[in-house]
């Protein structure tokens, strides 16, 4: 039998320390509360629509994932890209270091699992910029603040 998580009292202080938001983003949950999923979960994946595209906020805390119409620009061309072409680039070197092969057969090896990489990667890097954003610029309403 499965017990529900037990919430912190809303009192309690959050923890927005730059490892907890990389943690939360690596588990593709809210950058804000931690416990509600960004996307579908992969068993309810029912086409690239459901893969690519984050839920519209989170349920428990009312964050919004998506700030307005291409927010995730950067997270796909930046965090996606930079990362995968980033490791292609490393793989590429090391392997050209070690083993001194020519180069069509190490652009194909290195070359050829870049888009799967890439797509199998796009949920967690528009989660990583989400959270680096939400560490950088929280747009939270802050309950202190009196107005």
């Amino acid at each position: 039998m499965m017990t529900k998580p037990i919430e912190p009292p809303s009192d309690a202080p959050r923890d927005m320390s730059a490892a907890a938001c990389i943690g939360r983003a690596l588990k593709l949950k809210c950058p804000e509360c931690g416990v509600s999923p960004i996307f579908v979960p992969m068993r309810r994946v029912r086409s690239l629509y459901d893969w690519f595209r984050p839920l519209d906020g989170c349920p428990r805390c009312g964050y919004a994932y998506e700030r307005e119409t291409g927010y995730f620009l950067l997270a796909v061309w930046g965090v996606n890209y930079g990362v995968v072409a980033g490791l292609g680039l490393a793989v590429a070197l090391i392997l050209d270091h070690f083993l001194h092969w020519p180069l069509l057969p190490l652009a194909l090896i290195v070359g050829i699992p870049m888009p799967f990489l890439s797509f199998l990667f796009a949920r967690h890097a528009k989660s990583l910029y989400l959270a680096m954003d939400h560490y950088f610029d929280p747009h939270v309403k802050d309950d202190h603040v009196k107005g």
